[in-house]
């Protein structure tokens, strides 16, 4: 009868021991740690791996080190320029300071929100509707300077603010489709227009390679023809200078007969001219004067060719004198 409550005893204790044990040995993540309290007292920051705990008398508090986001949903706000606009965006944040994202705030996740709308809608309130339409990052920047100086002192890192979403009010979204309609039109106008001079550029160019190409054809054509009088000019002096020094060759070999007979050709040439003046050359003068001498001896009777009363013996007259012999080059 004893032995049954003495065992039920021993099962107690080695369950409370067992409990005991569990509740005072931890093991810790690599992204966590133990924010210990012992008796209400901040005791240590434990982690990670083993670790030990007094029960009872520590208590500890999981803190996950790894980076959340925070949706915030949307927030209507005024511009500077008295436009309504709706914003919504997500803060990525990160906890630098287990001890101070435990003692120094009881919900984070509800004073990070607030505190965002807060901010929000004092830089908006900042910013002209254009900027806020345009110049997104530049408010990402200045909602993670404003949200981390508040956040520092929690132990927690805003890391990073992206807006998702920007909704302005039906009327500024029409004045933005006609804007948009009118600037694509200035475009196409602008885009025209400098094809229109690109092509124009582009033909004048091509004109002015066209002149610039028939210059240079006109300037090798009169290069050329130049040439070729030239080579015309020296093929004729050449076949002048051959004519000249065959005539020369064949002068020298002839007889003052056939001289004379050249004189007299050159002298009938000129009586059948219509000139009233003549130039007759001393060796052609000679030429006729014996001609005439023994024109007149024949008419005497002298002559050994023509009288009735038989032949005579006259003494020709004399010779008129040889022309001189011309010159090689004269």
């Amino acid at each position: 009868m004893e032995i049954g409550p003495l065992f039920i005893g021993v099962i107690v204790v080695v369950v409370i021991a067992l409990l005991l044990v569990f509740n005072a040995i931890r093991i810790v993540r690599e992204y966590q740690r133990l924010v210990v309290f012992r008796l209400g007292r901040f005791l240590a920051t434990k982690g990670p791996g083993f670790v030990i705990l007094i029960p009872f008398i520590d208590k500890a508090v999981t803190v996950d080190l790894r980076e959340f986001y925070l949706e915030i949903p949307r927030q209507d706000s005024i511009t500077k320029d008295n436009a309504p606009i709706g914003v919504d965006f997500i803060v990525f944040y990160k906890v630098l300071n287990p001890k101070d994202s435990v003692v120094q705030v009881g919900n984070f996740a509800g004073a990070a929100q607030n505190l965002a709308a807060t901010t929000l809608r004092a830089v908006i309130g900042d910013i002209p509707l254009d900027d806020v339409l345009a110049k997104r990052d530049e408010i990402n920047t200045i909602l993670r300077a404003k949200l981390d100086e508040v956040t520092e002192r929690w132990g927690v890192k805003i890391t990073n603010v992206e807006i998702r979403e920007i909704i302005p009010p039906p009327s500024v979204q029409e004045a933005m489709t006609r804007q948009m309609s009118a600037e694509r039109t200035r475009r196409a106008v602008v885009t025209e227009a400098e094809g229109s001079k690109a092509a124009a550029v582009t033909v004048a160019e091509g004109n002015k390679e066209a002149a610039i190409l028939n210059a240079e054809g006109n300037k090798q054509s009169a290069i050329l023809n130049a040439e070729g009088d030239r080579q015309s000019a020296v093929l004729r002096a050449e076949g002048f200078a051959l004519a000249l020094q065959k005539i020369f060759e064949t002068a020298a070999n002839v007889d003052d007969n056939t001289m004379r007979l050249q004189y007299l050709e050159a002298l009938k040439a000129m009586g059948t001219s219509a000139s009233s003046k003549i130039v007759v050359p001393m060796e052609l003068a000679g030429l006729v004067s014996a001609f005439t001498v023994a024109s007149d001896v024949n008419a005497d009777g002298g002559g050994w060719a023509g009288g009735r009363g038989g032949s005579r013996t006259t003494t020709p007259a004399t010779p008129p004198p040889a022309p001189p012999t011309p010159r090689a080059g004269s």
